[in-house]
């Protein structure tokens, strides 16, 4: 299985301490420099970065070959190369949490999952207790409405009761 990932899944991996869920699911992961050196430079957080200086042998570091394409200039480096990498390599999955970069994977018919589709599919593994994950994820500053949060934990959506006349 060829699986290539962006920055941004697993630096919050990292952060909510399952990464190893990466390797559990996929046994090994492929991401271009451009990625790597996201995770370590210092606008990543320190405990991405302490990772990054010995990172396991399950995640390795591969440049696409081709040029870069003008049709991905709107995004950033990381999930520039990582689409290009994926198409190059006809990857099974790619893992990216950016909505542009996510819509730009799938009008190319890449296969795309995101942090909380790893960490669904793990918790259908019985690797990680989603609710527990989902709280570690909380407290970082991942961006997702709370609907989609409780959609994943299976967690009704309040009522609310229409006001009647009574009401003030």
């Amino acid at each position: 299985m060829i699986v290539i990932a962006d920055t941004s899944p697993i630096n919050y991996l990292i952060l909510i301490g399952e990464i190893d869920l990466l390797r559990a699911l996929y046994g090994r992961v492929l991401i271009p420099p451009s990625v790597r050196h996201e995770l370590g430079s210092t606008g990543a957080p320190e405990p991405v970065r302490v990772w990054m200086v010995h990172p396991p042998a399950w995640l390795e570091t591969k440049a696409p070959r081709g040029n870069a394409d003008p049709l991905l200039s709107f995004l950033d480096a990381g999930e520039r190369d990582a689409i290009l990498l994926a198409e190059e390599l006809h990857a099974d999955q790619i893992v990216i949490d950016e909505m542009l970069g996510r819509r730009e994977a799938r009008r190319r018919k890449l296969p795309c999952t995101g942090t909380l589709g790893i960490l669904r599919a793990a918790a259908n593994e019985g690797l990680v207790d989603l609710a527990l994950a989902v709280a570690r994820l909380r407290k970082t500053n991942f961006h997702i409405s709370e609907d989609v949060l409780n959609h994943l934990l299976g967690t009704p959506k309040p009522v609310r009761m229409p006001k009647t006349d009574g009401d003030t």
